[in-house]
């Protein structure tokens, strides 16, 4: 997990159908940044159960025993 560029965010808002330009990109990374670094020590150790799509999932399966 690595902190995002401003290249990488202005792509992903296109992508999302939003334009921004540089300066709006260069903030946005600069803000969530920080985020990303918090989290590296722990990325890619969460059990999968955890990962937020699978949450219904997760919560409706029946344990065997």
């Amino acid at each position: 997990m690595t902190r995002p560029t401003p290249k990488a965010i202005k792509a992903t808002a296109e992508i999302a159908g939003i334009s921004v330009d540089e300066e709006t990109a260069t903030r946005i990374s600069n803000s969530i940044g920080p985020a990303f670094e918090g989290f590296a020590a722990i990325a890619g150790t969460l059990p999968f159960d955890l990962e937020p799509s699978l949450f219904v999932l997760a919560q409706t399966a029946k344990v065997a025993k």
